[in-house]
């Protein structure tokens, strides 16, 4: 275990370097091409989206996502506060205001917190961050959103292949967000995608994606776009890693089961539970500890050049959002105090998964 261990490297498949030479071969390496197509192809038929657009993020993703759901100043967005930045930012580019949703003991938004604020703030839309290759309960949270009339957005940036009750994350909502960012189950290197129920909102999102031109011989703007669009060299890494996402899910469940056979024996370990009904990815192995400190734990690997991190800090914590609404926050911010992101790449084998535990159980000691 010389080498340094990541957290979560990307791991190629055998086809990438293929597609990316015949991208190189037709010249055709600005965005839009072939690759495009095939990918966004590639993701509908895996998820069962209705239609989908490839853009430069995640974060690009939601922010077009928002603007199609007429977010505008001063409307109110819910969000949960268990999350990444980049669930949150683009509520900002739109200026608009989050409202942070406390986790529930599956980690995921309280539905419970999220009905109050419905209730009390009537938000605009609501994001939903599917957490760490889990899936949130989207068919309680579709149904209040629903009764509410606020428009649903699902961050499914990090569960790309997670279901729930046999349907992908990402496809319950209005709008579902997919990123291909370089620690993600599969990567484009940067990337993401836009899933939508309509084929004309998809249409709509692809002409805001390329600087919102009108269809004329030069270039004519009536409104203002983005330059969002995914490059075509990028896609053809997005096709050959499609071709392997159902071996990379059941290798990352598999890490997971390793590490629960290794750590059985040490107390105060809880894992990250699965909702009832769902399958999750697993795309981080995470856990919280009692009775250790989490931060000793993460510098003694450190020292064996193995990469941890703590769970996500909450948002309404962030000096940024210092004064933002937030419906609980305890659950999360115990959570970040108490957790871990373990290792979990994919070419890792069951070896390292017992070296990183065996190095844990030493640093006890």
């Amino acid at each position: 275990m010389a080498d340094r261990l990541f957290l979560s490297p990307p791991h190629m498949g055998g086809h990438e370097r293929l597609y990316v030479e015949e991208v190189f071969d037709s010249n055709y390496i600005a965005p839009l091409g072939a690759f495009v197509d095939r990918f966004e192809q590639a993701v509908r038929d895996f998820t069962g989206a209705s239609a989908v657009t490839a853009l430069s993020s995640g974060t690009a993703a939601l922010h077009l996502a928002l603007r199609l759901a007429g977010v505008g100043k001063k409307d109110r967005v819910a969000v949960g506060t268990f999350t990444f930045i980049a669930s949150v930012s683009p509520i900002l580019y739109q200026g608009a205001e989050p409202v942070f949703i406390d986790c529930d003991e599956s980690w995921q938004m309280d539905v419970g917190y999220l009905e109050e604020a419905l209730k009390k703030e009537r938000p605009k839309a609501v994001i939903v961050p599917h957490l760490y290759g889990q899936v949130a309960d989207i068919k309680r949270i579709a149904s209040l959103c629903e009764q509410y009339e606020a428009v649903l957005i699902e961050d499914a940036a990090e569960s790309l292949g997670a279901t729930f009750h046999g349907r992908h994350s990402g496809t319950f909502g209005a709008f579902g967000v997919y990123s291909f960012n370089g620690n993600k189950i599969i990567t484009t290197g940067g990337g993401g995608m836009l899933a939508a129920q309509e084929r004309e909102v998809i249409a709509r999102a692809k002409k805001l994606a390329t600087q919102a031109r009108e269809p004329a011989p030069w270039y004519e703007h009536e409104e203002w776009g983005y330059n969002y669009r995914l490059s075509n060299v990028l896609a053809a890494i997005g096709v050959g890693q499609m071709e392997v996402l159902s071996q990379r899910i059941e290798k990352k469940r598999q890490i997971y089961t390793w590490y629960r056979k290794y750590m059985s024996d040490v107390p105060g370990v809880c894992w990250m539970p699965e909702i009832e009904g769902s399958r999750g990815t697993r795309w981080l192995t995470t856990c919280t500890v009692e009775g250790m400190d989490p931060v000793a734990v993460m510098r003694a690997l450190e020292k064996r050049n193995i990469e941890t991190r703590p769970l996500w800090k909450p948002m309404h914590t962030q000096p940024l959002f210092a004064g933002s609404k937030v419906y609980g926050g305890q659950k999360s911010e115990t959570l970040f105090a108490n957790g871990l992101c373990l290792p979990c790449g994919t070419a890792m084998e069951e070896a390292d998964v017992a070296g990183v535990v065996d190095y844990w159980k030493k640093a006890l000691t």
